[in-house]
């Protein structure tokens, strides 16, 4: 159903009166998950925005947070925008020293924390930071005057009236991960996102008996702006993961309709299918395999005519009771959509789930748009493309240099959700936003015949071999990575003869081929001859379908993952190659002697 919101305080007050009585936010807590109503949230937003009040946050002041998803951290955000102050979230994950330029940056004056772990790292920063006048921590004891509980008691008695933002007031920052140079601020307003929630409101039908496992982080757009804001506006639920790690046994326990993800927890789940099914084998591996090449038929014949033949179907709902059920059952068993975002999904990965019998919808955004810009929906889905444009948002192509068709180049976007700009950093603002509004992803991408947008990858990671050729590496390292031997994997060539490719290899699965093969398991593995030819056989067989001069010749293998404790990966999981050339660019570029 369209909706026309202005605001997140629109948003948030609609909610908590309409879906009153509804369930809201499940946190497992000894052993079972329990939750905590629309009604209930409601309550604890007004008490924490009176404590935030009384501490002085007011109009376009910062309230900033390190913590995980958790019903506090909602709290506090619509808390925050309640005041018509700014919500800065950052991770638990980041590193100490991003943690204090974003505080300085955004001018925060108090700063929410999970834990007394963070609280005593971020103590200095009261000295250091001059905007900076309080820390408060979600699990401090009821008797400490910065702890989360006492604060709430204190703000339901000292209530502050709910601010009614203009669409163009800022809500908040998201600081861009930063694979280069410090992270920018980027300012979202309150019409910004709105605009997002307006759009899918009008394409998707959710409502109370949805709910989703939350497990992508809200300080990344795409979770905060999807997930927690969209679900919000529409009556779901929805259960907090306890970690990535416990992702599966959790959608167990939730059993979601809904899941938001990025590719690799996709990429996880068709992998440990595949690795169960090859296991089972017998049997069950022949049946898994026919009711594969029974749902790509069905595909087939609905492109073509419309919808499946009478057999066809058929067979589709025998394969579904008798294999595809039971893997969703592993999922919960009421999994009805899988909403990809953040980074290109493999459409071989996309075809899987949606042969599972869940609909899949890829789409595509920057933390710059808000995030929406395209995506896939009912009655307009192509597999393999991030979709068409939302409603009131419009794409727009510009040339690259090394494509000359018309329908490829970089991808542009006007509308409603394109940020206020770089906070601080007019210079920056300048170079992305055009003076008509228009702002340039960066991103390389092309359009088909019916406006289905494709993204090729990263502009400024595109690179040219000695020989002309173009290369993007980003979509080829998401193909390889479909391989169960690598866990990670960057691709590079720049101004050489081929590309070589550094791959982390993944351990678990190093363990079992070595046993299988009367080896013993050790770092010794990735120089064994046998082991190396494996995973030359690897790229062959999932790069099958890349140009001859996109496959690396060479590789080098390594056990040390890419993390954001290395400051290899951002806290959104992107590659800082920057970092991982200066830590292993010597040793690629000597596999070219």
């Amino acid at each position: 159903m369209a909706q026309d919101f202005k605001n997140l305080v629109q948003i948030y007050s609609q909610s908590v009166e309409k879906y009153a009585d509804s369930k809201l936010f499940g946190t497992k807590k000894d052993g079972a998950y329990k939750w905590i109503t629309y009604k209930s949230f409601g309550e604890q937003t007004e008490a924490f925005r009176g404590a935030l009040g009384t501490m002085g946050v007011g109009k376009d002041d910062t309230v900033a947070i390190i913590a995980n998803n958790r019903t506090e951290w909602a709290v506090a955000a619509y808390a925050t925008y309640g005041l018509g102050a700014w919500f800065c979230p950052m991770y638990e994950a980041q590193l100490p020293k991003d943690w204090k330029f974003i505080l300085k940056d955004s001018g925060a004056k108090v700063l929410l924390v999970a834990n007394h772990e963070i609280y005593e790292k971020t103590q200095p920063f009261l000295e250091e930071i001059d905007s900076l006048e309080r820390i408060v921590y979600f699990d401090g004891p009821m008797e400490h005057e910065d702890a989360y509980d006492a604060l709430l008691v204190h703000g339901e008695h000292n209530p502050a009236e709910l601010f009614d933002p203009d669409p163009d007031d800022i809500c908040g920052f998201i600081y861009t991960s930063g694979t280069t140079g410090n992270p920018k601020g980027v300012l979202l307003t309150h019409g910004n996102i709105a605009s997002n929630v307006n759009a899918i409101h009008g394409m998707l039908t959710i409502g109370p008996n949805d709910t989703s496992l939350s497990f992508l982080p809200w300080a990344h757009s795409f979770g905060q702006t999807v997930e927690l804001h969209c679900l919000f506006s529409m009556g779901a639920s929805l259960g907090l993961a306890e970690s990535v790690q416990t992702i599966v046994a959790n959608l167990s326990e939730v059993r979601p309709t809904l899941l938001f993800s990025v590719p690799r927890i996709f990429n996880r789940i068709y992998d440990g299918v595949h690795k169960k099914v090859e296991a089972d084998g017998g049997v069950k591996k022949a049946m898994f395999d026919a009711g594969l090449a029974n749902s790509d038929k069905k595909r087939a014949e609905i492109d073509a005519n419309g919808k499946p033949s009478f057999l066809t179907n058929l067979k589709d709902g025998f394969y579904d009771k008798i294999v595809f059920s039971k893997i969703r059952e592993r999922f919960g068993g009421r999994l009805k959509y899988a909403f990809s975002g953040g980074a290109a999904l493999s459409p071989e990965v996309a075809r899987f789930v949606d042969n599972m019998n869940i609909t899949v919808y890829e789409g595509y955004g920057l933390t710059e748009t808000s995030p929406i810009v395209t995506c896939n929906r009912p009655g307009a889905r192509r597999i393999g493309s991030v979709g068409k444009a939302i409603p009131g948002v419009e794409v727009i192509l510009k040339p690259v240099d090394g494509y000359s068709e018309d329908n490829v180049g970089e991808v542009c976007v006007k509308g409603p959700n394109v940020m206020k700009g770089y906070h601080n950093l007019p210079d920056k603002t300048a170079e992305v936003i055009d003076e008509d509004g228009t702002f340039h992803t960066g991103d390389l991408g092309k359009i088909d015949e019916d406006g289905f947008l494709f993204i090729i990858g990263r502009v400024k990671e595109q690179y040219k071999l000695e020989n002309g050729k173009y290369v993007v590496p980003a979509p080829l390292e998401e193909q390889l990575k479909l391989s169960p031997f690598i866990n990670q994997i960057m691709i590079e060539g720049t101004n050489k003869p081929y590309n070589v490719a550094l791959i982390v290899v993944d351990e678990e699965t190093c363990k079992s081929w070595a046993s299988e093969n009367g080896k013993s398991f050790s770092p010794d593995l990735i120089k064994d001859n046998a082991f190396n030819k494996l995973i030359s056989e690897e790229i062959e067989r999932v790069g099958q379908g890349f140009k001859g001069y996109e496959k690396p010749r060479k590789f080098l293998l390594t056990l040390d993952e890419f993390t954001v404790e290395n400051d290899m990966l951002t806290p959104s999981l992107k590659v800082k190659r920057r970092n991982v050339m200066k830590a292993h660019g010597d040793a690629l570029m000597a596999l070219y002697d």
